[in-house]
């Protein structure tokens, strides 16, 4: 069995293979500031700069979308996450400025559930 540390919904699936249309290869970087900062942001892929800071959790594939689209977190954040599956959805609403799918009237958010111990236990290598 192969774990997930994140997935997508179908809709956030349709959603990136629209942004990616559109504007090019893509990433996820997710804050866990306050307010929007706790949502995942969608930026051009290499537009937000990660570092030492950020944990790559992912790349995600996404059907229609050439290349994978890498997922980042703070990792004072994956701290507060790190026995967490999440999945990227997609609402009505507006988030951030920042993030791509702000013009669309929609905003990407983080639903989760809490990882079983055999989950955690391939996640961290036995």
């Amino acid at each position: 069995m192969t774990v997930a540390r994140v997935e997508v919904t179908p809709e956030a699936a349709a959603l990136l293979r629209r942004l990616r249309a559109a504007y090019g290869a893509l990433m996820f970087h997710q804050s866990g500031g306050c307010c929007d900062g706790s949502a995942p942001m969608c930026y051009l892929a290499g537009e937000f700069r990660t570092g030492g800071s950020d944990v790559h959790l992912a790349d995600l594939d996404i059907r229609g979308v050439p290349e994978p689209v890498p997922f980042w977190m703070s990792a004072a954040q994956f701290e507060y996450w790190r026995h967490t599956h999440l999945t990227v959805d997609v609402v009505p609403g507006r988030g951030s400025g920042f993030s791509l799918e702000a013009p669309e009237g929609v905003r990407f958010l983080i639903r989760s559930r809490l990882l079983t111990d055999a989950e955690l236990a391939e996640l961290d290598g036995g």
